[in-house]
């Protein structure tokens, strides 16, 4: 597609936009075809899509709803196990493959 087309289409699709026409309308009007007409206007929307800049990323402080005196985990059968904040996670590992084989 020539820059030259894209420019005519770009200058038609928002002449439409401005115009209240329908599509079938303003396609009437202009002697296209309703179908490239809406092509282009999708066609034009998703370039833009595709060319916006990416928002600049922003700083979330993220806080720990977890209490700070460790977790308690409830697995299927209904036994809690109450583990530490500074656990050690192979640790636990182990421990809850012991209570899923025990079921």
């Amino acid at each position: 597609m020539s820059r030259s087309a894209r420019e005519i289409w770009a200058k038609r699709v928002e002449r439409w936009k401005a115009s209240g026409l329908s599509a079938a309308e303003f396609a009437r009007r202009e002697k296209v075809r309703e179908r490239t007409l809406k092509w282009w206007k999708w066609q034009l929307g998703s370039r833009a899509k595709k060319a916006a800049p990416i928002s600049p990323l922003t700083f979330v402080e993220m806080t720990s709803t977890a209490p700070q005196d460790g977790l308690e985990l409830v697995v299927e059968s209904g036994t809690r196990v109450r583990v530490p904040s500074d656990f050690d996670a192979a640790t636990l590992a182990r421990l809850l493959d012991v209570l899923e084989h025990r079921r």
